[in-house]
């Protein structure tokens, strides 16, 4: 009786720390949405080229256009890039 305990509250533990550890998916917005139909605006902004939202909207009654966060400036802000660490220079 005392393992299955230990074993049940070992095997919680190790769930709650996965839960823990789990980082939400970052979302991201493309420059071309496709809109019209059943989506609401902006649209289904999942485009990186208007040649992809074009094929994609292609007999369904759609259209393409800019996405409105990177047509007016409000795109996602440039992710920092880590700094390169210098490599320690060997003493003579």
């Amino acid at each position: 009786m005392r393992k299955t305990q230990l074993v049940l509250l070992m095997l919680g533990t190790a769930v709650l720390a996965g839960f823990a550890t789990v980082t939400p998916a970052a979302a991201r917005d493309y420059p071309w949405c496709a809109q019209g139909g059943e989506y609401d605006y902006p649209g289904e902004c999942t485009y990186s080229t208007y040649e992809q939202c074009q094929a994609s909207v292609s007999g369904r009654l759609l259209y393409c256009d800019r996405n409105p966060r990177f047509a007016y400036g409000q795109g996602q802000p440039a992710q920092p890039r880590p700094q390169r660490r210098a490599r320690p220079v060997a003493p003579y």
